[in-house]
């Protein structure tokens, strides 16, 4: 028997080695004609793209911290990072499955023989015989291993891997999405904090011009309709200072919540857009090394190479199944000789399983492993074409941003030199308030705009950063 057994065991450890299911083969990066649609922008430079900590780009120290304060204490992170570690450990769990499975068991019992079940004559010469009762102690272990034939564990571990990966992956897309969220709330902040100073500054200017307007009429060579035109103006100006406090009320709650703390914790937030150094260069990722520096890009390649991995499982389920395996078991009515060789018994197997007929469950659960796998397919390439449509919009809106930028800091120049002009004529006599009052509200438009211009460049510039990765590891074991 044990002869025939040691030339059986090779033959079946060889077949083990076979994996039924498709192979996964990672997508070819895009051809040359593929990736961005609009050109390079002129403050952006092709190549390997941002390296790590793309944030010190606008060269900001408190800006800085606050992004590794998010990193450290985001509550979303630290979720999608406990995910992580439970894909991590079902890596380890399926991998057990692998190796031999060894079990102990023990048993201390009472029982009561039934003589009369066994066909036994419960009495002898008219006496009778009481059914026996007596201890009976166990004690025993046992070994399996499933040969794995055509690799179903070895595809579950597979498969486990590359959703581990998955997750991975996708923790690094939540790394990289909270600092360029941190960015965009602190630039949105300092915004708000220039236009709160702008307004601010206006203010003081419609109050000029209501003192002058008042002087006018008391001197006889103004007019109560100037008068409360200026006060109009000035009325309507400060009607605005509510709306843009509350904004930056809410805009230090949003970055509270990024940095895992109230608000009451955040502390004062007197950004200006000036503190921060506007990059000259964007460093951007060519597009065939995008799809290797993406985490959202490299989360759906693993997604589908797990889809793949599943189909592989489900084509196993098809095939027949052995396992190996032996048992020992100590047995005696005397705790004592439990361990003795006289009261051993054992066993040594092999079984096999093989599916026969299964309503057609099997074959179904293979046809939509195959489907998910097709679902994840174009998933990938759903992200990958996002990824290079993101990248091209905001490749396109760094230089509309410039040329933007140059235009509207020309119109605030000539307004600023109208609103001069008009003060100085309104101040000898040469015209009305109302022409003063029109070059006023010409000059507030010009500087605000200004000012939104200027803040959507550096948020651009910021999620350019974002969209090309931002230099963030591709090492999934780093975070």
């Amino acid at each position: 028997m044990f002869r025939k057994a040691s030339v059986l065991l090779p033959l079946l450890l060889t077949a083990a080695c076979m994996k039924v299911g498709p192979d996964f083969a990672a997508p070819p990066p895009p051809s040359g004609s593929a990736g961005y649609a609009q050109g390079p922008s002129p403050a952006a430079v092709l190549g390997d793209g941002p390296q790590a900590g793309w944030w010190n780009a606008f060269a900001s120290p408190e800006l800085n911290s606050l992004v590794q304060r998010a990193l450290a204490g985001n509550h979303s992170l630290a979720a999608s990072r406990a995910t992580l570690e439970k894909a991590r450990e079902r890596i380890a769990a399926t991998a057990g499955r692998r190796l031999p499975q060894v079990d102990a068991n023990g048993r201390a019992e009472y029982q009561r023989v039934n003589l009369a079940a066994f066909g036994l004559s419960d009495s002898f010469g008219g006496a009778e015989i009481p059914n026996p009762e007596f201890d009976l102690y166990t004690l025993g272990a046992g070994i399996s291993y499933d040969l794995d034939l055509f690799g179903r564990n070895s595809r579950a571990l597979e498969q486990a891997k590359a959703q581990a990966e998955a997750e991975g992956r996708a923790t690094q897309a939540a790394h990289l999405l909270i600092a360029g969220r941190v960015v965009e709330q602190v630039l949105a902040i300092a915004a708000l904090n220039d236009r709160i100073a702008t307004v601010r500054q206006l203010l003081s200017e419609d109050e000029r011009n209501v003192t002058l307007t008042e002087a006018r009429r008391k001197g006889g060579d103004g007019t109560l309709v100037e008068v409360l035109s200026a006060q109009g103006q000035l009325a309507e100006d400060r009607a605005n200072m509510p709306s843009f406090e509350q904004q930056l009320v809410e805009g230090r709650a949003m970055l509270a919540v990024l940095l895992g703390i109230s608000p009451a914790e955040l502390g004062p937030t007197p950004f200006t857009l000036q503190q921060f150094t506007l990059p000259a260069r964007v460093p951007v990722a060519l597009p065939s090394a995008l799809v290797h520096k993406r985490p959202d890009i490299l989360e759906a390649e693993a997604r589908l190479h797990a889809a793949i991995a599943a189909v592989g499982v489900a084509t196993a389920q098809l095939y027949p199944d052995v396992t190996i395996g032996a048992s020992l078991t100590q047995q005696t009515s005397q705790p004592g000789q439990i361990t003795s060789s006289r009261f051993n018994a054992f066993d040594i197997f092999a079984g096999l399983s093989a599916p026969i007929f299964h309503g057609g469950t099997l074959k179904a659960e293979k046809r939509g492993a195959e489907a998910e796998a097709r679902g994840a397919s174009a998933q990938y390439q759903q992200v990958v074409t996002e990824a290079f449509g993101q990248v091209s919009g905001l490749l396109s809106a760094l230089g509309n941003d410039n040329r933007e930028f140059a235009e509207r800091q020309s119109a605030a120049d000539l307004a600023d030199r109208s609103l001069h002009l008009s003060r100085r004529s309104f101040e000898v006599g040469n015209s009305g308030v109302l022409q003063v009052l029109d070059a006023n509200r010409a000059y507030q438009r010009a500087q605000l705009t200004l000012l939104d211009t200027r803040s959507r460049q550096y948020r651009n510039v910021a999620r350019l950063y974002v969209a090309t990765a931002g230099g963030w590891v591709t090492d999934s074991s780093e975070n």
